[in-house]
């Protein structure tokens, strides 16, 4: 082991934590905003009850995500100071554009939102939350953009003086294809995962507390969120599909790691299950589908796509001698997680819906235990896409231009990485606690009693201390 190794654990473990609370922010600062509408248009006191009880969980899990995406960035000056040498001039413009922009939207805009209850006209304070949400998904925008240069460089030229990557083309670095379809392939993910945690906190409800005066409420929560799994889990393969697409034509290996395909096959068949040799350089045995990856390849079932062994040798000619091969187990199995997982949800989500027709309510126990899993499914899913997109990636740190190994930090130490990662390690533990408990006691805390409270006494409201809206 050593400081390249350690470096690459923590950031993964930094990544992996940091995006548990991302997807879920994203979505419900939509969902929340799309609440708040349906209350301003209707008049109906049961969104607004929906709007302040998902707001609440909204609230907590964005706390928890700005804390730990502060963390991350840090790391690129502290652990990976020779690839932010080496690409800061790119890297940098569409996170900074994120810092100053859409991060300072949301938060302004959040904070208006909190404080803004029944002390600003109903128009503006819902404009507050569409404004928090608007600016959360350019959040992603731009550090998706940043993270499609790693995986495809465009609009750059290397100084052969500095040796440092220069920014020629910024409009080319925003538009860049797979930053294009990664975008609307994330913001399905989120979705998919701000549905789920609204349908089981919904049945939870339903389930538990039938005789409830609200439990119109949550019937129509647990309906909402089961149409956004849905329709979610179909736009999640759409763009999925394309993004395949795409993947095959910019980093040709990692489509042939997702599938452990060895040798350039036309047609190619798409494994269902693969038992490779110990050292994963070759197959044991498989269960295949015929034609399948040559068209989720490249579109066409007879499609030509390219072995592993046949771009190693590829890869080796143009970059020099080496290993251009991912961990293939990690590659293939993630893909397949991630696909897994997130159909999962959607299977919950369809009897879900079901066991709700006709305006039945749900009794059967196995789909309430099912339901209080559901939320982790899509989460899973997001992850594990995270790390086939990061793992497929390797060995390169940006593909084609720069290797993981010669980007880390050359003046820190193992002894320095290994405190920082334990210490980190370990403080996220204490924090995922904190915010499983939160999240666990607001939401079984049920929504909360937005009655107008009369007030006797003639403080001015100015006088009045701040008040959390719930």
């Amino acid at each position: 082991m050593d400081a390249l190794d350690v470096a690459r654990w923590q950031f993964g473990v930094t990544t992996v934590y940091h995006f548990l609370f991302v997807p879920l922010t994203i979505g419900l600062s939509v969902l929340v905003a799309i609440l708040q509408t349906m209350w301003h248009r209707t008049g109906n006191e049961r969104y607004l009850k929906l709007t302040k009880f998902y707001g609440k969980l909204f609230l907590i899990n964005f706390a928890m995500g700005v804390v730990t995406g502060i963390v991350q960035e840090f790391q690129f000056g502290m652990n990976w100071s020779d690839y932010s040498r080496f690409v800061g001039d790119i890297f940098g413009a569409p996170l900074a554009i994120e810092a100053l922009v859409a991060f300072f939207l949301e938060s302004t805009f959040i904070g208006l939102w909190i404080f803004g209850w029944d002390r600003l006209p109903k128009r503006l304070h819902l404009a507050s939350i569409w404004a928090a949400a608007i600016g959360t998904n350019l959040s992603a925008y731009f550090i998706l953009a940043a993270n499609s240069f790693m995986q495809n460089p465009v609009g750059f030229r290397i100084n052969p003086e500095s040796g440092r990557a220069e920014l020629t083309d910024f409009v080319a670095v925003l538009t860049n294809k797979v930053a294009l379809i990664t975008f609307p392939h994330t913001l399905a993910g989120a979705f998919l995962v701000a549905g789920s945690l609204m349908v089981t906190v919904g049945l939870w409800h339903v389930m538990r507390n039938r005789d409830s005066a609200d439990t119109g409420a949550y019937r129509f929560a647990t309906k909402l969120g089961s149409w956004v799994v849905l329709v979610s889990s179909a736009l999640v393969l759409l763009t999925g599909d394309i993004q395949g697409k795409i993947m095959t034509d910019v980093q040709p290996m990692k489509m042939a790691a997702a599938e452990g395909l060895y040798t350039t096959e036309s047609p190619a068949s798409f494994s269902v299950l693969t038992v490779g040799s110990l050292d994963g350089s070759r197959e044991l045995f498989a269960i295949k589908i015929p034609y399948l990856l040559s068209f989720l390849g490249t579109g066409d079932p007879n499609g030509t796509v390219q072995g592993i062994n046949d771009l190693q040798a590829q890869y080796a000619s143009q970059y020099g001698p080496g290993n251009y091969a991912p961990i293939i187990p990690v590659t293939y199995w993630s893909f397949r997680f991630m696909i897994g997982f997130g159909l999962a949800a959607a299977a919950i989500a369809l009897l879900v819906l079901w066991s709700q027709r006709k305006g039945r309510t749900p009794t059967s126990k196995w789909l309430l235990r099912a339901g209080l899993v559901m939320p982790v499914l899509p989460l899973l899913a997001n992850s594990f896409g995270w790390i086939f997109t990061e793992m497929g990636r390797q060995p390169w740190i940006v593909f084609g231009e720069m290797l993981t190994r010669d980007g880390v930090s050359r003046s820190v130490s193992l002894t320095e990485v290994l405190t920082s990662f334990t210490a980190f390690t370990l403080i996220y533990a204490v924090l995922a606690v904190v915010e499983f408990k939160l999240l666990v006691r607001y939401a079984r805390a049920g929504v909360p009693d937005v009655t107008p409270q009369t007030d006797d006494d003639d403080t001015d409201d100015a006088e009045r201390p701040l008040a959390f809206a719930y």
